[in-house]
């Protein structure tokens, strides 16, 4: 699915990106509707009881539903007919190797069928590329006709860089991934935003050996990758290349990943991961506040210290950040946070108001298909994948050449069928449904699409020049705000930067309308380099609706948390937020921003979070969808989810929690040190005399069991209980085994 503007109002939900839908659109712009209307796109695949493909079906002998409510069908091909307006545009795979699940046997008899299949296969209307991934994604060949030097790609042959003819060039794909991007799911869904720009239906081959999907926040990055998926029209077709073996268990000399069998029908996203409660053994001995260095005191009943590892996330505050709800030492689990936002203070739990929640609608895993009862274990995620995208799963076969043919075959067999959606609210997350009036046909088609929000929604808009005059002009705003800019490192020489805002309540202007208090406020965010240039830019709509006026009343006692995040890469940028909700008034904040130059083959960290706004990372639930789907990053250690503060500011009887990133490279070296180790010291100064006031001492944190990321995240709660009203410094300096050494400070006040 892939939102875009068309024309003045009309806007496409599109699951088949890329694929002309009008009479009028040209080869040059095949995605542009010319009626002020709105499609949802999506493309099926309909096979008979022998699985052919059946052609000649017309519109009338489909039905489509959303969210089980039957649609009417406006736009209606058959991709594989002549006369199709896409006919002539190239269709693309990609041979996708999972290299980390797959042993070298498996690897050898995949990497020879793949060959094969080339040889059959490559033309310059069929366009492939070959992409490894092993911890981290490696495009040994980008898309091209050229089958030999495909099949080099795919041997492992390094192919000498000469001239070959442009036009067997396809749209190029790049390597940069994320650390975030810590195993096979978080992989695909890098490759799916690698994938939206190129036009049409792309298929991916997933050679695999399978895992189980028996973390809860797993099931949270398989949604997000669905959704990334059929956003950027990208189909999935997972091979075991395990070959035979038998179904409903794992078969640990096939497979590099164990697990206990599944018990027949029982969903895998219900499953629940183990939770070491065992803490790290300390380098060396603890300082004397160590206690108060235990991150997170025991939850009150309802709380908990949540799921350990990544994870968490907590919707969007502000229309796009996550939010408070439920933060602080003691208050434990219970409702979910708003996930658009809340007026608070950070660390003040947010109000029990209807503003900002999750609607009932937005049932991101209802985009989760039901897993077949006879599946292995390791098998879960190839058929989720597979049918949440509109491919098909081959398994149990050894021959797998078979199985590249068949998937083959199936580039343009498929109805694109388009039906005006009803009006729903950004964000939200619907079902998809088709099925043939044909008794005796099966169709495979996606299995939902989300309304995601854009990063920047106000492109294009009259309200965004507005903004961006204001940016650029000397007047000051009339609105107040605090502002930070947290950045952490998600790959060589580029990084993601938080904005953490307090607004002033005054901002938000309200009106009545359809019987609520509605307010919107359009923010706008510009890096500009020493140069002048634009470096980075977001926009964003933060929409309200309260009930009656004593709701607002109570929204105007405290500022108003919001949050976003950007992409840019190390420099020296200024950036300047500006708001408005519309008229005359308007807020501007301005402040530098230092990213360090990372190359990723350095011991590293990120800047230091310092905030009274968390919670348990397992309280999350769908928030957490939601979180991943916006293509958001969550800060999350110990089980913890992190939200930044606009401003490190606190009172003695707050319990602020610090967060930071550590980069270990070690931790993707083809062979990590034996007993590689990473620890951490904090210590607190008073920023005025250097006088130290309390030191943890080194000890040590918990990294990784296997490589890949070489991000580790640590989280504790800085002690400030005993320091009196002032300035202060906390330094967070890291080491590894190996002697490698890094520091990051943060200024803070206790008042």
């Amino acid at each position: 699915m892939r939102l875009q503007t068309v024309g003045t109002v009309a806007t496409l939900l599109s699951l088949a990106a890329g694929l002309a839908c009008a009479q009028d659109a040209t080869p040059s712009d095949p995605a542009v509707i010319r009626a002020e209307t709105k499609l949802v796109l999506v493309d099926a695949v309909v096979t008979d009881k022998k699985g052919g493909y059946v052609h000649g079906l017309m519109a009338k002998n489909f039905k489509i539903w959303e969210d089980n409510k039957e649609q009417n069908i406006k736009n209606f091909s058959f991709e594989a007919d002549p006369a199709s307006p896409s006919s002539s545009q190239p269709r693309y795979l990609v041979l996708f190797f999972d290299n980390s699940t797959m042993n070298f046997g498996d690897q050898a008899r995949a990497r020879e069928a793949a060959g094969q299949f080339i040889d059959a296969n490559a033309a310059p209307n069929r366009l492939m590329a070959i992409v490894n991934y092993g911890g981290a994604i490696q495009i040994p060949q980008n898309f091209t006709a050229d089958a030999a030097r495909l099949r080099a790609a795919v041997s492992g042959i390094s192919v000498p860089s000469i001239q070959v003819n442009e036009q067997s060039i396809g749209p190029r794909l790049t390597a940069a991934g994320s650390f975030g991007a810590r195993d096979v799911i978080l992989a695909l869904r890098t490759m799916a935003k690698n994938l939206s720009g190129v036009p049409g239906r792309k298929s991916l081959i997933l050679l695999t050996g399978g895992f189980p999907l028996r973390d809860p926040e797993l099931i949270s990055e398989v949604t997000a990758t669905i959704e990334a998926c059929n956003r950027a029209n990208v189909a999935i077709y997972p091979i075991d290349v395990r070959g035979l073996f038998a179904p409903g268990g794992d078969d640990d000399d096939a497979s590099l990943l164990s697990s206990p069998n599944r018990a027949a029908g029982s969903p895998a996203y219900v499953r629940q991961a183990a939770v070491s409660t065992q803490t790290p053994p300390p380098v060396f001995a603890l300082a004397s506040f160590t206690p108060g260095m235990a991150f997170f005191a025991p939850q009150a009943p309802g709380g908990g210290r949540g799921g350990s590892g990544g994870g968490g996330g907590g919707g969007a505050g502000g229309g796009r950040g996550p939010v408070g709800g439920g933060g602080g030492v003691g208050r434990g689990g219970g409702a979910p946070a708003p996930s658009r936002g809340t007026n608070g203070v950070s660390g003040t739990p947010a109000p029990v108001a209807p503003m900002g929640t999750i609607p009932p609608y937005n049932r991101t895993r209802t985009l989760l298909p039901k897993f077949p009862e006879t599946a292995a274990t390791n098998q879960d995620i190839m058929h989720v994948l597979a049918e949440g995208t509109g491919g098909f799963v081959l398994i149990n076969t050894n021959d797998l050449l078979s199985g590249f043919e068949k998937i083959g075959k199936e580039l343009n067999e498929y109805y694109l069928i388009g039906y005006t959606p009803p009006d729903s609210a950004e964000g939200s997350c619907h079902t998809l449904k088709v099925k043939v009036e044909h008794s005796g046909e099966n169709v495979r088609a996606r299995t939902g699409y989300c309304n995601a929000k854009s990063r920047d929604l106000l492109a294009k808009n009259p309200v965004e020049k507005t903004l961006e005059n204001r940016a650029a002009g000397a007047q000051a705003g009339d609105v107040d705000a605090a502002m930070t800019l947290p950045f952490f490192f998600t790959g060589p020489n580029q990084a993601r930067v938080d904005v953490a805002m307090d607004i002033a309540p005054k901002a938000m202007k309200f009106e009545k309308v359809k019987g609520k208090e509605h307010g919107e406020l359009n923010i706008l965010g510009i890096a500009y380099a020493t140069d002048g240039s634009v470096a980075a830019r977001f926009s964003d709509t933060v929409k309200l609706d309260l009930d009656g006026k004593k709701e607002v009343e109570e929204f105007s006692k405290k500022p108003y948390h919001y949050e976003n995040q950007f992409d840019i890469v190390p420099g020296q940028y200024r950036l300047k937020v500006v708001f408005s909700s519309g008229g005359d008034s308007f807020g501007k904040v301005e402040k530098l921003l230092a990213v360090d130059a990372y190359d990723g083959q350095k011991f590293s960290m990120s800047s230091v979070v310092i905030s009274t706004n968390y919670r348990p990372a397992a309280s999350m639930g769908s928030d957490l969808d939601a979180l991943l789907i916006e293509d958001r990053t969550p800060l999350v250690a110990e089980g913890m989810q992190v939200m930044p503060g606009a401003s490190n500011r606190f009172k003695n009887t707050d319990k602020p929690a610090m967060y930071v990133e550590i980069y270990e490279p070690l931790l993707t070296a083809a062979e990590r040190p034996k007993d590689l180790a990473v620890a951490i010291q904090v210590r607190i100064l008073d920023a005025k005399s250097g006088e130290q006031k309390g030191d943890s001492g080194l000890f040590r944190i918990a990294i990784p069991d296997k490589n890949g990321s070489p991000k580790v995240t640590s989280g504790t709660v800085l002690p400030i209980a005993s320091l009196t009203p002032g300035s202060y410094r906390v330094i967070f300096s890291a080491v590894d085994s190996a002697g490698n050494k890094s520091q990051r400070w943060s200024d803070f006040e206790v008042q």
